[in-house]
């Protein structure tokens, strides 16, 4: 069953269970994909994103409402807080596994064997072959950092 159709499946499941807020954040998610489905289709790809697309999609928009509910907390919206988190909550259940700190960096380490990297110069591609297998996997955010130390 593809990533599309387990959205689709649970809009419609929170329909049916009256479940507001689920279904608010699904709806989110459905616009999200959709907006990128037209800014494709405008580059002449009229079927729409892949899969790793969507799964950055989804990364993103956790990653986002994490940083909100950090403000929240900060500026003490506990409520607000709480709402993003739980938001957070049914965007993780469509987001395969997080990568541990150990497997982040075992798949750093042979992404830079498999590239033949030496140098910082050869970290974009590092990067790429990364987000290409690893999407929706680990916070890109800390493996730059990961990858700039080791060809340093």
């Amino acid at each position: 069953m593809t990533l599309r159709t387990r959205i689709t499946d649970a809009l419609k499941q929170a329909m049916k269970d009256k479940a507001a807020d689920r279904l608010s954040t699904l709806r989110l998610i459905n616009a999200a994909i959709k907006d990128k489905d037209i800014a494709a289709r405008a580059t002449g790809n009229d079927d729409g994103v892949a899969e790793s697309e969507v799964l950055a999609i989804l990364g993103k928009m956790a990653k986002q409402r994490l940083e909100s509910a950090r403000a929240y907390e900060e500026g003490g919206r506990l409520d607000l807080a709480e709402h993003e988190r739980a938001e957070i909550e049914v965007i993780e259940e469509f987001l395969p596994r997080q990568l541990s700190e150990d497997e982040t960096a075992a798949a750093v380490e042979k992404a830079i064997a498999d590239i033949g990297a030496e140098s910082i110069r050869d970290m974009g591609k590092v990067i790429g072959a990364l987000k290409s297998q690893y999407t929706g996997q680990m916070d890109f955010g800390k493996v730059g950092p990961m990858v700039k130390d080791r060809l340093s």
